[in-house]
C-alpha cells in the first residue's frame, strides 16, 4: 500500500513537471519575477511602497534574512512606509503583515541597517565558518514579519507563511539566490536569546518541494 502511493505521488509530480501548464505557470512566474515597476505576482499581495526597478540596477544581493519584529499588529504599514522615507535607517527592504501584505518599501540597489555583518560564531544553529563577517547589510536583503508583540515567541501566522512561501522564491529567482542563502537573523548574529528569530521560517525556505509545488505557482 505505501508503494503504492508513493508511486502515485511520484507519478504525479513527473506529470506536473513535464505538463505544458506547469512549464507555462513557471514561465510566467520567472518574467513577474524578473520585471520592473509594480507586477503582479501570482498569490502575493504586494503594495509597491518603492516599485522594482531595472534588474541590472539592484544591488548584487547575495543572502536572503529573515526577521521578526515586535511590532504589534497592523505596524508593517507604518514600519515600511518609515523605510521607504529613510532607507539607511534600522530596518529591512520589505515587511510583512500579519494578513500576508507584502510591503515593498526600498529600492533595490539601497541599503538598509537590519544585520551585524554575521557576528555569530558559536556554530549554535548552523557552520558559522562561511558566515562569520561575510554576511553583511550590502550583500543581504531582510524580509521583516510583524506581530509578535507582546509575545516573542508567538509564531508568525498562516497567511504570513504562505505569503513567505511565494515570496523567497520570487526573491530567489529575481537575484539569483540559492536556497542554502536564506538564512534566519539568529543563525548569523547574536540576537535575542528568548527565541529563535526567523528560525521557522528560513528552515521553510530551505525544504524540499518549495520551488516546485504548484500551489505556490498558481494563480
Amino acid at each position: 500500500m505505501v508503494l503504492r502511493i508513493a508511486a502515485v505521488l511520484l507519478t504525479t509530480m513527473f506529470w506536473f513537471a513535464a505538463s505544458p501548464l506547469a512549464a507555462q505557470e513557471s514561465a510566467s512566474f520567472e518574467a513577474a519575477a524578473r520585471a520592473r515597476g509594480t507586477p503582479d505576482i501570482p498569490g502575493l499581495n504586494i503594495v509597491w511602497l518603492t516599485p522594482w526597478g531595472d534588474l541590472a540596477q539592484a544591488r548584487d544581493w547575495r543572502n536572503i534574512i529573515v526577521h521578526q519584529s515586535e511590532g504589534a499588529v497592523g505596524s508593517a504599514y507604518r514600519a515600511a512606509l518609515a523605510q521607504s522615507q529613510k532607507p539607511a535607517r534600522r530596518g529591512v527592504t520589505i515587511w510583512v503583515e500579519t494578513d500576508g501584505t507584502v510591503y515593498w518599501a526600498v529600492a533595490e540597489f539601497a541599503v538598509p541597517n537590519h544585520i551585524n555583518n554575521g557576528n555569530r560564531r558559536d556554530n549554535k544553529f548552523i557552520d558559522n565558518a562561511p558566515t562569520f563577517q561575510q554576511i553583511e547589510n550590502d550583500n543581504s536583503i531582510g524580509v521583516e514579519f510583524v506581530g509578535n508583540y507582546p509575545n516573542v515567541r508567538r509564531p508568525v501566522t498562516v497567511a504570513q507563511t504562505a505569503a513567505w512561501q511565494i515570496l523567497v522564491r520570487v526573491l530567489r529567482s529575481r537575484y539569483g539566490i540559492p536556497g542554502s542563502r536564506v538564512y534566519a537573523h539568529n543563525w548569523i548574529d547574536y540576537k535575542d536569546s528568548r527565541y529563535c528569530e526567523g528560525c521557522d521560517l528560513a528552515r521553510l525556505a530551505r525544504s524540499p518541494g518549495i520551488e516546485t509545488a504548484r500551489a505556490q505557482i498558481s494563480p
